[in-house]
């Protein structure tokens, strides 16, 4: 498995940008698909965004298309999550999450095997 630990957040006014890190530690993190999740106050843990292994290929859930942007940087064993225009529903704990080795894009939980410790993400309006 890959340890990750997520970095990156914190009180934000509505409009404002934030850049979550995740770092990766263990095994090969450049074979793994990877994904972020959030969980906002009193709801389910829900998909935002997924990255194939390779980086060619990237997922979006609906809500945060055209404002959020997934990428990873494999010689530095990071991924991140660059969020714009971000707006009170956003508010929530963000989790950097790892699939399975060489998958394209997963985006069930339970695809996902290994999982950071969560970043808050507080926006204000």
């Amino acid at each position: 498995q890959v340890q990750l630990v997520e970095s990156g957040g914190g009180l934000v006014q509505a409009g404002g940008s934030l850049r979550l890190s995740c770092a990766a530690s263990g095994r090969t993190f450049s074979s793994y698909a990877m994904g972020w999740f959030r969980q906002a106050p009193g709801k389910e843990r829900e998909f935002v965004a997924a990255i194939s292994w390779s980086g060619a290929g990237t997922h979006y859930i609906d809500s945060v298309k055209g404002r959020f942007t997934i990428s990873r940087d494999n010689a530095k064993n990071t991924v991140l999550l660059q969020m714009n225009s971000l707006q009170p529903k956003d508010t929530a704990v963000y989790y950097c999450a790892a699939g399975a080795e060489f998958a394209l894009i997963l985006r069930r939980e339970q695809d996902f095997a290994s999982w950071g410790q969560g970043t808050q993400v507080p926006v204000s309006s």
